[in-house]
C-alpha cells in the first residue's frame, strides 16, 4: 500500500480547494481520487458565468473558476488519480478504489477528506401522476446535454421546483430558442437565490408559479403536456385549479442530496436534516481523522463558500496527518432553534476553535427584520441583523473564541432568530 498525508475523494470544487489547501498547510503527499475522466466536478457543465465574486473579486464561467483551483493544485504538487472509483473508506484512513488502468488497489492516508458532492432528486422520487414518458429529465442532466454535448433537449418546457439550476436552465433554454411556459415550485417562496429569479426569469419574462406542483404528466411514448395545479398550505393540490400545458419536456429542480454512500458505509454520523455528516469546528466527522466539506457536507447555493469552507477542512486534515490527532478538548454541541433550521458545524471545541468562527445556517421560512442570536448559557454571545431570510441563501453568524471561555461541558449554544 502507498502512504499519504490526506487522500481527497472528489476533485470537484471542494476536493481542489481542500487538496491545495493541505498542501499549503505542510501536508507532504496529497492525492485527489476523482471517478470522472477530468476535474472541476459540476463546474465543467456550468458555462454562465457568476462564479468567483468573493474568492477572485471577478465573474468567471464554471469551467474557469475550477481552472484556477486546478492550476494552484497542481503547481503546489497535489497528485491526480482520474478515472477511479473510490469503494471504501475505512476507519483506520485506508482507502480502496478501482480504476480501469489500475484495478483494485488500496492506499493508506493520515487523513481523508470527503469531497463528493452532491445528486439531484430523480423523478421517481416525486410519484408523478401519469406515464414515464420520453421528455422528463433533471435539471443538471439537461444542463449537461446542453452545455457539453450540444443537444436541446426540447422546444416546449415546464420546469418543476426553483432551485438555481432550474432557474439558470430556464434562462439557458430560452436563449438556445426553446419555449419556457412556466417555473412551478411547491413551496410559497423560491428555492434558489433572489439574482436568479430576477435574471433567468423576470427578464426574459417566464412566469414563477409559486404554491404550484404538476398533478399530472400526459403521454405515453413522449411528454405531451402537463397539468400545473395550485396547493394548499400543507402542499396539497386543490381539486379544480389544475391548468394544462402543452410541452414536450418537464425539467425537475426539486432537490439536491449529499452524495453520502461513503459516509455511511465509514461510519460517520449523518444529520437527519442536512444528510450530510455531523462536523466540529475543524470540519472532522464522527469518524477520527476523516473530514467533510462542501455539497456532501451540506448544499451551498455559492461555490465560492465551498471553497472556503474546504480549505479549512483540507488546513485540518494536514493539521491532523501531521499530529497523529490529539486529545478534543471541551466540546460544544450546537442547536438550532426558532427558525433556524440546521447549522455546520454541529459541534464546537473551544479549546481548539479559531479566534472567529463562521457558523453557516439556513433558515426554515421567510423572515423580514430578524436578528441571528446564539446563546450560551442564558448569555448573548453573538448577533446578526438582517432585514430578510429566505430558505435558498445560506446565513452565517460568526462567533469569537474569548466569548465562549468559561462555558461547561452541559452548555449547549443555542443559535436561532428573534424580532428586531
Amino acid at each position: 500500500m502507498t502512504d499519504y498525508d490526506v487522500v481527497v475523494v472528489g476533485g470537484g470544487p471542494a476536493g481542489l480547494a481542500a487538496a491545495l489547501s493541505a498542501r499549503r498547510s505542510g501536508a507532504g503527499r496529497v492525492l485527489v481520487v476523482e471517478r470522472d475522466c477530468e476535474l472541476g466536478g459540476i463546474l465543467n457543465q456550468c458555462v454562465h458565468n457568476g462564479f468567483g465574486l468573493i474568492t477572485f473579486h471577478e465573474e468567471l464561467t464554471g469551467p474557469e473558476y475550477a481552472a484556477r483551483f486546478e492550476d494552484a493544485a497542481q503547481e503546489a504538487g497535489v497528485e491526480f488519480l482520474l478515472d477511479a472509483t473510490v469503494l471504501d473508506v475505512a476507519a483506520d484512513r485506508s482507502v480502496t478504489f478501482v480504476s480501469a488502468r489500475r484495478g483494485v488497489r488500496c492506499v493508506r492516508a493520515g487523513a481523508v477528506v470527503l469531497a463528493m458532492g452532491c445528486r439531484e432528486r430523480p423523478a421517481g422520487a416525486l410519484a408523478l401522476p401519469g406515464f414515464r414518458p420520453a421528455g422528463v429529465y433533471t435539471a443538471g442532466c439537461a444542463q449537461r446535454l446542453a452545455n457539453r454535448e450540444g443537444l436541446l433537449v426540447g422546444r416546449e418546457v415546464v420546469i418543476l421546483g426553483s432551485g438555481d439550476i432550474g432557474l439558470i436552465m430556464a434562462r439557458r433554454l430560452t436563449l438556445e430558442g426553446a419555449h419556457v411556459a412556466c417555473v412551478a415550485e411547491l413551496m410559497p417562496y423560491s428555492s434558489g437565490l433572489k439574482r436568479n429569479v430576477v435574471q433567468c426569469l423576470d427578464d426574459f419574462g417566464i412566469p414563477l408559479l409559486l404554491s404550484h406542483t404538476v398533478t399530472r404528466v400526459d403521454g405515453r411514448r413522449r411528454v405531451e403536456a402537463v397539468e400545473v395545479s395550485r396547493v394548499d398550505e400543507a402542499g396539497v393540490p386543490i381539486p379544480g385549479t389544475g391548468q394544462t400545458y402543452p410541452c414536450d419536456t418537464l425539467l425537475l429542480s426539486v432537490g439536491l442530496l449529499p452524495e453520502n454512500e461513503l459516509s455511511r458505509s465509514a461510519g460517520v454520523a449523518l444529520s437527519p436534516v442536512t444528510r450530510g455528516p455531523i462536523v466540529d469546528d475543524s470540519l472532522m466527522t464522527s469518524v477520527p481523522g476523516v473530514f467533510a466539506c462542501g455539497n456532501v457536507l451540506h448544499v451551498h447555493d455559492l461555490v465560492d463558500y465551498v471553497s472556503q469552507e474546504a480549505e479549512r477542512a483540507g488546513a485540518s486534515a494536514a493539521a491532523f496527518a501531521a499530529s497523529g490527532g490529539s486529545s478534543a478538548g471541551m466540546r460544544l454541541s450546537v442547536r438550532a432553534e426558532g427558525g433556524v433550521r440546521y447549522t455546520v458545524p454541529q459541534v464546537i471545541d473551544v479549546s481548539r476553535m479559531p479566534e472567529r468562527l463562521e457558523v453557516r445556517l439556513r433558515v426554515d421560512g421567510v423572515y423580514e427584520h430578524r436578528v441571528l442570536v446564539a446563546h450560551l448559557g442564558g448569555r448573548c454571545v453573538a448577533r446578526r441583523r438582517r432585514d430578510i431570510l429566505v430558505p435558498g441563501e445560506m446565513e452565517q453568524i460568526v462567533l469569537r473564541r474569548e466569548d465562549l471561555a468559561g462555558a461547561s461541558p452541559s452548555d449547549s449554544l443555542v443559535i436561532c432568530l428573534e424580532e428586531a
